[in-house]
């Protein structure tokens, strides 16, 4: 803090004085008699002497802004009090001038307790007249202000403002002492950030934007006249009443008239300036995630929130973390980039209105940061009106017919980033990739075949007579979709076709536990109690490919950006950069990411994901796509896989490119047992807002195509698979086993030049993988030779019938 020079002379007579006179001011205005006496003086000379010297001064709280990713577009901003400091430069000098015509007008020559004052206090209010005088300097009002935000105890607060001897004799003490160590202007700056002038407005910069919508260094005469007037008396002086607006424009001419007395402006330019009718045009500031810049933002503000409040470098408690986001002054730049939050908002929204039971949800997230770039459902952020409701009734038949109404359109509940008794929503086939994952950590290569039957019967044991049990046993027996999905299958055109069993065989043999370890890798959190438990016994967990625990959209894309990222993981993280008030950059927004699992394993998955979306790499064997309108929609090399849970009570699909991965889920958040069936490619479907919102994100950007897996981890141990043709199935059967295959026999004949009931040939045919299934082609003895195949395909069928979703 800079000194100031003051004659030691000075010094000393004021503070004599202060003592004697400080007990008699605040004396007489209560009990003249008394302090005629002389005993207040007395009094007051004594405890005058004995307060402390410094005073403790805590920052005042401000308003904290959040921003876009660009780090102009505003977001929200929070609050306890709507307060930013502001340079004394950056203040008009018509404000600094107001300020002190309105409050003490020898501010620049008194020792920061004006004598003259204290002295007119004294006589007049000992003169037994109804108007009190109290003789507060700017600086004592300062004192006084930051007393009581330096309190760390409600009756400190109470103290610093109570009418009392007690606490005038210590804001004369504090006001001498400030006003050696600071000079004139730092005073006035300080006062001028901390004061409050109503509406929520608090220190100038705030009441130039919440009363003028503008910089308090473009601030008028008249206007600076007006909020100079609010500080005595914020709400008598309230502009925007109407019983306020009168006493407001007096006030603003009694300190315009000031201003001209002090030689501050002109008479013309007083004249002119109380002859302006006064106008309030800026209005309260925003605050939180009920009230963003652009409504439809209110679920990624409310993500921030609550990431905000699990961070113990904000404090060790949810209040000391709420206190600091709120009264921190934080300029916080967040991940959410503009184009791609509003492409997710009208996608979403697009033939399926908020009034929907369906939520469609979408969540964005960058591979290789973790950056959350948008988050979005066809709701309403908002809490509904209690008195006025606009929300249904609940789509939970037994909560309807209790009179309770649904979370539709408006609710503040976590859909996407789970939470507060949101737990999740079963994602259905996109589960399948760590099953993928786990294979290839195992050494399975992609190229690995199963012959997959319409229906297969598991190792696994679940309730006996359930749907899902083989009939009359306790044994897990999952179906295709589609009878026509059966055939010799590999990784690639398994997962392009969504085929249930390829994938509980693979996962039967590389472990459930393993697949549930590799989804934990990628992210993935198990919050329901059901969830929970299961995974105690996850080696048990026979439908956890298929999807059927619970997850959130956030989490589920983030899985596959973490694929999209070679096997990077980064927690996902809705901030970019946090600087507090002096401009210092925080740590706590950087991005947290860590290697997951191989390079090799994630570009083999990848590979494989591409199948599924439509598109496929110069090494990928895909045979169908469930949701193959994603290479059509993006145009870019994409990645992905939809899903489907049990009587399509929710559909999902994730698809990404190297810069973005979009998961969307459909579902009742309300009623997860809902009787609605979620779509796929219809209109109101998942699909479109998920390969929309990435076809919009995607504008403007470079197409990175994805880095193809090694020879190895996609073709692994190839050996020649033997010549059968034409001898015996029993003799064809034993060559292939013998030479280390799974040897199949098919259930349908081909024409062949071979005799009829011999082996006409394999598929596949040539080299496939140490330990992979061989089928067996029959003759049918008909004379035309089948048509050769290729390696590690499955019959060329088309799959599930047109618009049936991925499984």
């Amino acid at each position: 803090m800079r000194k100031r020079d003051h004659n030691v002379l000075t010094n000393a007579a004021s503070l004599l004085i202060c003592g004697l006179l400080a007990g008699v001011v605040v004396a007489a205005a209560a009990f003249p008699a008394v302090a005629m006496s002389g005993l207040a003086a007395k009094a007051g000379a004594e405890t005058f002497g004995a307060l402390p010297k410094e005073l403790t001064v805590a920052r005042p709280p401000q308003i904290s802004y959040l921003l876009a990713s660009d780090g102009k577009t505003p977001l929200a901003t929070m609050f306890d009090e709507n307060r930013r400091e502001v340079k004394l430069k950056d203040i008009a000098p018509v404000m600094r001038d107001a300020i002190i015509a309105a409050e003490d007008h020898d501010f620049y020559q008194h020792n920061g307790v004006d004598l003259n004052g204290v002295a007119r206090a004294f006589v007049n209010n000992s003169s037994g007249t109804a108007d009190r005088q109290g003789a507060s300097t700017l600086t004592m009002q300062y004192v006084r202000l930051a007393i009581a935000y330096s309190a760390t105890h409600p009756a400190d607060v109470v103290a610093a403002t109570e009418d009392t001897s007690a606490r005038k004799l210590r804001e004369m003490r504090y006001a001498l002492q400030i006003d050696k160590e600071l000079s004139k202007d730092e005073i006035l700056q300080r006062y001028l950030n901390i004061a409050a002038f109503g509406n929520g407005a608090y220190g100038i910069f705030a009441a130039s934007q919440v009363y003028f919508a503008k910089h308090p260094s473009k601030l008028t005469i008249e206007e600076a006249a007006m909020l100079a007037g609010l500080v005595k008396a914020p709400s008598a002086f309230n502009p925007t009443t109407r019983s306020g607006y009168p006493q407001a424009v007096a006030r603003r001419d009694y300190v315009i008239n000031n201003m001209y007395e002090i030689g501050k402006i002109t008479k013309e330019q007083a004249d002119k300036a109380k002859a302006v009718k006064l106008k309030v045009v800026g209005k309260r500031a925003p605050n939180g995630c009920v009230d963003t810049t652009t409504k439809s933002w209110g679920f990624f503000c409310d993500y921030f929130y609550r990431w905000w409040m699990a961070q113990e470098t904000f404090g060790s408690t949810s209040y000391d973390r709420e206190r600091r986001l709120k009264s921190g002054g934080f300029t916080i730049v967040t991940t959410m980039e503009p184009q791609v939050q509003n492409a997710a908002d009208a996608a979403v929204r697009r033939n399926l209105p908020v009034t929907s039971k369906a939520a469609r949800m979408v969540a964005v997230i960058e591979p290789g940061t973790g950056r959350v770039r948008a988050l979005s459902v066809n709701r309403n952020y908002k809490l509904d009106d209690p008195d006025s409701p606009q929300n249904k009734p609940h789509s939970n038949p037994k909560q309807r017919k209790k009179g309770k109404r649904g979370n539709y359109p408006n609710t503040v509940n976590p859909l996407l980033s789970g939470g507060d008794g949101i737990t999740g929503y079963q994602a259905g086939s996109t589960f399948k990739i760590f099953t993928i994952v786990a294979a290839l950590e195992k050494g399975v290569p992609l190229s690995y075949t199963i012959n997959a039957p319409q229906r297969f019967t598991s190792e696994y044991i679940i309730k006996r007579g359930s749907d899902a049990a083989c009939e009359g046993t306790h044994f897990y027996c999952p179906e295709n979709a589609s009878p026509s999905m059966a055939g010799v299958h590999n990784m690639w055109s398994a997962f392009g076709r969504s085929v249930n069993t390829y994938f509980i065989p693979l996962q039967q043999q590389v472990g459930a536990e393993n697949v549930v370890k590799a989804a934990k890798k990628l992210g993935i959190n198990f919050r329901s109690q059901e969830d929970i438990d299961l995974e105690k016994g996850a080696h048990q967990w026979g439908a956890f490919s298929l999807g059927v625990s619970q997850t959130i959209p956030l989490e589920l894309a983030n899985a596959y950006a973490t694929l999209a990222a070679d096997g990077k993981y980064c927690e996902p993280i809705p901030v970019q950069e946090i600087r507090d008030p002096d401009g210092k950059k925080l740590d706590v927004a950087n991005p947290r990411c860590e290697q997951r699992i191989s390079t090799e394993v994630a570009r083999a998955a990848v590979d494989a994901a591409r199948c599924p979306v439509g598109d496929r790499s110069s090494t990928s064997k895909c045979a169908g796509a469930t949701a193959g309108k994603v290479k059509q929609e993006v145009k870019a090399p994409v990645a992905g896989k939809s899903g489907t849970t049990d009587s399509e009570k929710t559909a999902s699909l994730v698809a990404m490119t190297k810069q973005y991965a979009v998961a969307g889920i459909m579902a009742d958040p309300d009623w997860p047992q809902t009787t609605q069936e979620m779509k796929h490619e219809e209109k109101t479907g998942i699909n479109p807002p998920v390969y929309e919102t990435l076809r919009d994100a995607m504008k403007g950007k470079e197409r990175i195509n994805f880095t193809p897996p090694g020879n190895k981890i996609r073709e692994g141990d190839q050996r020649r698979i033997p010549d059968v043709k034409c001898v015996s199935v029993e003799q064809a059967k034993s060559r292939i086993q013998g030479a280390g295959f799974d040897a199949v026999v098919s259930s349908n004949k081909v024409p062949s030049d071979c005799p009829a009931n011999t082996a006409a040939g394999t598929s596949p045919e040539g080299r496939t993988i140490k330990g992979g299934v061989v089928m067996i082609q029959v003759s049918s003895g008909q004379g035309a030779t089948p048509p050769t195949g290729q390696p590690g395909n499955p019959p060329t069928n088309p799959g599930r019938p047109p618009g049936r979703p991925g499984g």
